[in-house]
């Protein structure tokens, strides 16, 4: 019965047109039923490394992921988000140490399913999940480790410490565009920078409250997930962002506002005093720590040469670059009264989810979102994120 119904809806999708094209949701209750009803399900790969425009490719004929341990679940996914990681990843980024850890837990390198975070429908879980904890049914929202098949396509599973119930108060577009950005700023400032002591990161407490944080590169994805966090803490908050986002940046609540095209600024920033933290969300790297005068207690960046130098030079050989940058990094602080350089790095965390589901439910954090694509035109997404200079999240809408 189930069978004669499957081949009836794909029959039905293949008379009102290209089945492929359907399956990029130009028909999509069909296509995706047929295809659901065979172990097959739409989404986008890439089968080597390169660039968006010739590696990114669409596929009604992706294998549907299993449930591969009893606290796993698999979620029907209604919207995503794009990341500069995707974009890196693509390009062959991290590819050494990720794909080693892919390989490990049984899975190939390619064809690989990009996509951290998003926003869907539990449709299957494993037997190690009680109901009150989650259902079949359920709205969730989610992000998948950065070595795993990601969640650009119809369905993705995930351990269960990765998936938490969404906020009602956010669409399935702001849920899409929060977890993989969030965390990044949540790890950066609570594990890196312990703003909260031992409490705030071992748990969703947060605090910070009095201290006084720099953030550079305010508007992009990060950053303006990271003021809205520092400024629910009662953090004094300074940020940097261009001309032309300032306006953004002010509206999320930040006083203290410069642009960092004017070479004033450099100098403005230096007449504050001493910061607590400088939280580098604009990329520009532990070098960049010894350039400015500033003074600080930590500077924290996410731009990490870590993986870049495993892939460039090889394990070993990498390991010891990178320990080689971060002594000289800390050396040349320390020499200039300065405090620790350190790198931040996103951390899948189920206290940090519960965190930003915190802040959400209180409608003190809300993510901006620059452009939502549909799901046919997701490689445009994934070019708008090479462009770079973002203002707040891509997102993609599956429906």
């Amino acid at each position: 019965m189930v069978l004669t119904r499957c081949i009836l809806l794909s029959t039905s999708a293949a008379k009102l047109g290209d089945l492929a094209l359907c399956s990029v949701r130009g028909l999509t209750t069909a296509a995706a039923t047929a295809n659901a009803c065979y172990g097959k399900m739409s989404g986008w790969q890439i089968h080597s490394y390169g660039n968006p425009q010739e590696e990114v490719q669409f596929s009604d004929g992706i294998k549907m992921p299993t449930l591969k341990s009893p606290t796993q679940l698999l979620v029907k996914v209604k919207a995503a988000s794009v990341n500069p990681i995707d974009v890196a990843m693509i390009n062959g980024y991290g590819a050494s140490v990720l794909n080693t850890l892919r390989c490990k837990e049984g899975g190939i390198e390619f064809p690989l399913v990009l996509g951290r975070d998003f926003c869907g429908e539990i449709v299957q879980k494993g037997l190690g999940i009680s109901s009150r904890e989650l259902e079949v049914g359920d709205e969730v929202w989610g992000v998948v480790p950065v070595h795993l098949q990601g969640c650009h396509a119809d369905y993705v599973a995930v351990e269960k410490y990765c998936l938490f119930k969404k906020p009602s108060n956010l669409s399935k577009i702001d849920a899409s565009a929060v977890l993989y950005a969030g965390l990044t700023a949540w790890s950066g400032l609570y594990l890196t920078g312990h703003l909260g002591d031992l409490l705030g990161a071992i748990s969703p407490v947060g605090g910070g409250r009095g201290k006084k944080v720099l953030v550079l590169g305010a508007s992009g994805g990060v950053g303006t997930l990271a003021v809205q966090m520092l400024l629910a803490e009662g953090v004094e908050v300074f940020a940097t962002c261009s001309a032309d986002a300032m306006q953004l940046v002010s509206n999320l609540g930040v006083h203290y506002l410069l642009d960092y095209n004017d070479p004033t600024h450099v100098q403005s920033i230096a007449s504050v005093g001493r910061f607590d933290i400088v939280l580098d969300c604009a990329g520009k790297g532990t070098e960049y720590a010894s350039e400015v005068p500033w003074l600080f207690d930590q500077y924290i960046t996410f731009n990490s040469p870590v993986l870049k130098n495993i892939d460039a030079h090889g394990f070993g050989a990498g390991m010891y670059r990178n320990a080689a940058e971060l002594v000289r990094s800390n050396v040349t602080a320390l020499n200039s009264r300065q405090g620790p350089v350190k790198w931040g790095y996103f951390m899948p965390a189920p206290q940090g989810i519960a965190y930003l589901q915190r802040l959400v439910e209180k409608g003190k954090l809300l993510p901006i979102v620059e452009k939502v694509y549909p799901f046919a035109k997701t490689v445009e997404a994934y070019e708008r994120i090479e462009q770079k200079h973002l203002r707040g999240k891509i997102v993609i809408d599956f429906e």
